[in-house]
């Protein structure tokens, strides 16, 4: 990767909520893939751990170029976060499956945010990200 390609993809940070600690967990997956491809990354957890040289907290945080929020968070635990979301002007949200909520999807498109009812992982492997 040159200079360019570093800059723009360190400029594309992603925020997944619900991280986990759990190396079987697919959040915790989606943290391992978007590193190993040279995303940026924040996470909000239920429990703060350090992933690599990361640590990820409990906390609402206000990051600045949040580019993609993907959401491992079910839908009835989402409430508290639609207005700190929203905040961080992501050019989308990925709701993974079984974090599909309409209902904060049409929040989202009204910001002008993309909602994508997608996996994290598989559009990673598929060069879809």
């Amino acid at each position: 990767m040159n200079f360019h390609e570093l800059y723009i993809m360190e400029k594309r940070k992603t925020l997944v909520v619900g991280a986990s600690e759990n190396p079987t967990r697919y959040s915790h997956l989606a943290l391992e893939r978007l590193t190993e491809k040279g995303h940026g990354i924040e996470g909000i957890a239920k429990k703060g751990f350090f992933f690599k040289d990361f640590f990820i907290g409990t906390e609402k945080q206000p990051w600045k170029d949040i580019d993609t929020v993907t959401m491992y968070v079910g839908p009835q635990h989402q409430s508290e976060y639609y207005d700190y979301i929203l905040s961080l002007h992501p050019r989308r949200i990925i709701f993974n499956p079984g974090a599909e909520n309409p209902e904060f999807a049409k929040m989202a498109e009204k910001e002008g945010i993309i909602p994508i009812e997608a996996c994290t992982l598989v559009m990673l492997s598929t060069g879809q990200y």
